[in-house]
């Protein structure tokens, strides 16, 4: 049991999941202010600092180059406020948001529980954000500041919540002129449990216009070809994912994120009390790994070559991640994980999975 374990299990499990993440987050923050303390773990932790290892040579993926196949998944740092202590950590690329067209509070609290049993989350946060504005200014300011890593940045948008679905498109491509100049790639999110009729806009008549208008609106606002990812959730049946991959082959998307979190509850370890109490929203973490796997291997063999895909859902150890690589991804991504693996979770997995990569 490592520190981190018996500090999680005495101190952390017993607050609030989101007081307890805030506290954490602005813990990071704060470190990587501290000049001697962020070099050390810049060699010591980051794929690019050698320490954490990473595959030779990295890996290339739409246009871009990262240092090693594990990033962090979009929900963690929603405002775009902790890019370079998260990539300290030993993240090769961080996705932040979601962010909205509009700032907005989300959802009422509490909305964040944990299912330990399970090493599961379950959220309903209702993408509480600072706003499309708000953030692009914060990622401009990154991009000007002397010092800041180079560590590739996603960012994820959604829709606001005030906004009907007849003018879901408008909002996106508000949140599009905003972002894309910033965005190293951009995700479509059309999959969280948590904004109503959200998941409708998986639909493929819903979808295409929605992104052919992003690919539009960031094509006019950049000088480069911004990469443009869906992300789409594990409940859709895997007819409905094949539709997916079928128009995302069609509009020459650049890749699938799969996938975000369940409103399924089955198979769970936790008692249905605990189940009860943590109430609706996506579920994330490690009952996800089976329906994860299954909808990456559907995509891979539908897609081929065509499509980056991107896996993330129940990935908890080096072995996880190598498995989706061995399975089709060329990227993986975690959020749950590290909440209960700790601040060394990235770049231990990180190296581990570079260990196995070079077996390979």
């Amino acid at each position: 049991m490592t520190a981190y374990d018996l500090l999680f299990r005495r101190v952390l499990s017993r607050l609030d999941a989101e007081t307890a993440h805030k506290g954490a987050f602005a813990a990071m923050r704060l470190a990587a202010r501290v000049p001697g303390l962020a070099a050390y773990g810049r060699r010591r932790l980051t794929p690019s600092g050698g320490a954490a290892g990473g595959p030779a040579g990295g890996v290339e993926a739409f246009g871009l180059h990262f240092p090693g196949p594990l990033g962090l998944a979009a929900g963690f740092d929603k405002n775009a406020a902790g890019i370079d202590s998260l990539a300290g950590l030993g993240f090769a690329f961080v996705e932040v948001g979601t962010v909205t067209g509009r700032p907005q509070p989300g959802n009422p609290k509490p909305r964040l529980h944990r299912l330990v049993a399970d090493r599961a989350v379950v959220n309903r946060m209702g993408f509480n954000n600072d706003g499309a504005a708000v953030v692009a200014a914060r990622l401009a300011r990154r991009r000007r500041r002397r010092g800041a890593l180079p560590v590739v940045v996603g960012v994820n948008i959604g829709k606001s919540k005030v906004v009907p679905e007849a003018e879901a498109i408008s909002d996106y491509e508000a949140s599009t002129r905003l972002l894309a100049p910033y965005a190293d790639y951009l995700v479509v999110n059309v999959s969280s449990p948590n904004t109503p009729g959200l998941r409708d806009l998986q639909a493929v008549e819903l979808l295409r216009p929605l992104l052919t208008a992003v690919r539009a609106q960031a094509d006019a606002v950049t000088s480069r070809r911004v990469p443009l990812l869906v992300k789409i959730a594990p409940d859709l049946s895997d007819d409905d994912v094949l539709a997916v991959a079928k128009l995302a082959v069609e509009l020459e998307l650049d890749g699938i994120i799969a996938t975000n979190t369940t409103i399924g509850r089955d198979g769970l370890r936790s008692t249905p009390i605990a189940v009860e109490r943590a109430g609706a929203g996506g579920l994330s973490g490690a009952p996800l790994a089976e329906r994860s796997l299954e909808v990456l291997r559907l995509l891979r063999g539908s897609v081929g070559e065509q499509l980056t895909l991107v896996s993330v859902g129940g990935i908890s150890t080096a072995e996880d991640a190598h498995a989706r690589l061995k399975a089709g991804a060329t990227l993986v991504q975690a959020y749950t994980a590290f909440i209960y693996g700790g601040p060394f979770w990235p770049a231990r997995v990180q190296r581990d999975l570079a260990r196995l990569l070079a077996e390979d």
